[in-house]
């Protein structure tokens, strides 16, 4: 389409600088614009429309209504050029009413709301005073469906008050036939209840009656039971009392024989070995023993006591350990975590005890000696599944005792001449099992000759 002349695009200008709205649209005037835009909207080509409109070119004229409305009155309302090709498509579509707004004379059938969107579009001379009073006939008709549907509404209010009116009269004269008829019946029932009462209270008092003598007789009984009960719990407690004193007798007098004899047995076995192991290192001849040999002298080349104290081992020389273990029958007892935690204290618990214990297995394969390692147990949530390895006792402290009490124990249990080693940091450790007899040592030692395994 070709553009206009500049002097009717000036034109244009001039009729809106002179004529200008003072309100904004009214909304039904507006919606009639945007659907009348959007219908003109698809024969424009893409370099008629302005430039925020070319992106819904595609659209169809609902979508464009929907989406564009507010852009589209935006132009039409600032961009004359758009305005103008608008109202050309309008005066091909609708040429009748576009040719009586021109001439002055709407026609008085039209809505007064496509009046007025055709003049907001067209512009024509007296177009604001034609949307005024468009918008006031639209007002006018609005006020006037508004009163007809508010009295079409008062109607229907006044045909379902009668309505209701009717069926409230019919239910309370059928809820007054049902109250007498209830009525009856409650006076029937009340008749019926105060017999039912009689004879209850006839029931009742030969129940009580009844009652009375069955309580006379439970109570004779009862007593003669408590008597009888009574009876027997002191003849159980006298004989439970019996049974406890000689079950009691027949335990102690059985723990001490067991306990005294192992502890015999194990001291003897001791002093046989001890005595054992001195005649083969002594290898002394039976008869070769002479009262001069027991005097007080140096003999050539035998040691001095400067010699002797030069051989004396350190407390921390893992040989001192292997000495201690190669006595007979010898007892070694394990502090387990003073050792762990002085060794690899970084690890956790369950792999402090997996390595120390492994260490302890190999040195009791290569020592033979008896070996015992204790844990601390007061801080386990749960039992430690643990299979202890071949050769080394395994043992964790109960509730309420610490495993440094149960090394003393374990101390105080040996028979008193057995060779007992302790292992262990704790300087009140060391002290308790000194007392008792024990050997104690560091952990250090230990952990010594455990890398030597």
């Amino acid at each position: 389409m070709e553009q206009p002349p500049g002097g009717a695009a000036s034109a244009d200008a001039a009729d809106d600088a002179v004529e200008t709205l003072d309100r904004p649209l009214p909304e039904g005037v507006r919606r009639r614009v945007v659907a009348l835009v959007s219908d003109a909207f698809g024969a424009l080509t893409v370099t008629e429309l302005p430039a925020q409109l070319r992106q819904y070119a595609r659209f169809t004229p609902t979508r464009r209504a929907k989406f564009a409305g507010n852009a589209m009155a935006a132009a039409l309302a600032g961009d004359a050029t758009f305005r103008r090709r608008i109202g050309e498509r309008l005066r091909e579509n609708q040429p009748e009413l576009s040719a009586a707004l021109e001439a002055g004379a709407p026609p008085a059938a039209a809505d007064p709301v496509d009046v007025a969107a055709a003049a907001y579009v067209l512009r024509p001379d007296g177009w604001v005073k034609l949307l005024a009073a468009a918008g006031e006939e639209a007002q006018r008709a609005d006020a006037e469906r508004a009163d007809e549907e508010s009295r079409r509404e008062l109607e229907r209010l006044r045909e379902e008050l009668d309505r209701a009116r009717a069926q409230t009269k019919s239910e309370t004269e059928r809820l007054r036939n049902d109250l007498d008829a209830a009525r009856k019946e409650a006076e029937s029932l009340q008749r019926k209840l105060r017999s039912a009462a009689n004879e209850v209270k006839r029931a009742e008092a030969a129940l009580r009656r009844g009652r009375a003598e069955s309580d006379t007789a439970r109570a004779e009984a009862a007593a003669q039971v408590s008597a009888a009960e009574s009876e027997t719990r002191r003849l159980r407690a006298r004989l439970s009392e019996a049974e406890a004193s000689v079950e009691a007798g027949r335990r102690a007098a059985r723990e001490g024989r067991s306990v005294e004899d192992m502890r015999l047995r194990l001291l003897l076995d001791t002093v046989l070995e001890a005595a054992g192991g001195l005649r083969r290192e002594l290898a002394l001849p039976p008869s070769s023993m002479r009262p001069a040999d027991t005097v007080d002298a140096v003999e050539p080349g035998r040691m001095s006591p400067k010699d002797v104290a030069a051989r004396a081992l350190s407390d921390t020389d893992p040989a001192l350990l292997d000495q201690l273990l190669a006595l007979p029958q010898a007892h070694l007892i394990v502090d387990g975590y003073n050792v762990t935690k002085t060794g690899y204290p970084q690890l956790p618990l369950e792999k402090q005890r997996l390595r120390l214990l492994g260490g302890l297995s190999m040195l009791a394969a290569q020592t033979g000696a008896e070996m015992t390692c204790v844990f601390d147990g007061a801080e386990l949530a749960a039992p430690v599944l643990l299979a202890p390895p071949r050769g080394v006792r395994v043992l964790f402290s109960r509730a309420g005792v610490t495993a440094d009490e149960l090394i003393r124990q374990l101390a105080r249990a040996e028979p008193s001449g057995r060779p007992v080693v302790v292992v262990s940091t704790d300087r009140e450790v060391a002290d308790g099992v000194a007392k008792a007899g024990a050997r104690p040592v560091a952990s250090v030692l230990l952990l010594k000759r455990l890398s030597r395994v």
